[in-house]
């Protein structure tokens, strides 16, 4: 279609809107029509019908499966961040977290995470790889580097079942006060899309993390890969005053694996790309 034509654009615009309402009206899993049928409801051109339908795909909203039709795609996980006393809010998580250990091991630092960690090159860290998955769905791939001297004993169990966090604290004594976390876009590698159940190069959210204990000193290092069809990130900026004291925080959040967060300690979280977040 010719995007020159006076008017396309918002046809088009206004075909994505219609399709997006009828998105919004149904549940996860459930069927929307056709794109012939969409092109008589609407009364537009096929091309307009799938323009549309293929940046809803694109954004994660509508699932095709071929032979069966277009279904509404399961709901987005979403991260809310916020400014002010608590620099980023952690809503309850829906559905069924859970982990599957890919890699567990003990290993010196190396430079790049040594620096991180504020810790010899030589010295040893715990190195984990899971794959997080929600209601059984893979949604994410965690690295997690863990100074070894804080975790003696640490347990394949503790990292698939539980909130680790609560781990760190009730077993090892570790309490994690604060964590620094950047997010930038990124694609998958033929490997993690394997892992994700995603083709290659689909957009995913890089989150790199750093995490310190109450006296200031890093505990761990972690970086995550994220499904750029089921993750998105919300921004809620504080403009003045509040007139009202904020709620306490219930649940947590997958990318913030809850523990010490959950009761109000701090969080600071930057996007990068000169987008701020908290402070």
């Amino acid at each position: 279609m010719d995007a020159d034509v006076p008017g396309t654009v918002l046809k088009r615009e206004r075909t994505r809107d219609a399709v997006l309402e009828l998105i919004e009206s149904r549940s996860p899993g459930d069927a929307i029509p056709s794109e012939r049928a969409l092109c008589a409801l609407l009364g537009v051109s096929r091309p307009t019908v799938r323009a549309a339908v293929d940046e809803l795909v694109a954004a994660g909203l509508l699932v095709r499966e071929h032979g069966r039709g277009m279904f509404v795609a399961p709901a987005k996980i979403t991260q809310e961040l916020v400014a002010g006393d608590r620099a980023l809010g952690v809503p309850q998580a829906a559905g069924a977290w859970s982990s599957r250990l890919l890699e567990f091991t003990t290993l010196q630092a190396g430079a790049r995470v040594g620096r991180k960690l504020r810790m010899s090159p030589a010295a040893e860290i715990v190195y984990v790889a899971r794959l997080r998955l929600v209601d059984g769905a893979p949604m994410a791939i965690e690295h997690l580097h863990i100074r070894a001297e804080l975790v003696p004993g640490l347990s394949a169990q503790e990292l698939e079942s539980g909130d680790l966090y609560e781990h760190l604290r009730a077993t090892h004594g570790v309490h994690v006060h604060e964590a620094v976390q950047a997010i930038e876009p990124t694609v998958v590698t033929r490997a993690e899309a394997g892992l994700l159940d995603v083709p290659e190069l689909s957009p995913a959210l890089l989150f790199e993390r750093l995490t310190s204990d109450t006296t200031g000193r890093p505990v761990e290092y972690v970086h995550s890969l994220y499904r750029g069809d089921r993750y998105r990130i919300v921004s809620r900026l504080a403009l003045g005053p509040a007139a009202e004291v904020a709620p306490e925080l219930e649940g947590h959040h997958p990318g913030i694996p809850p523990g010490d967060f959950a009761h109000g300690d701090a969080i600071t979280s930057s996007t990068r790309g000169d987008i701020q977040a908290g402070g």
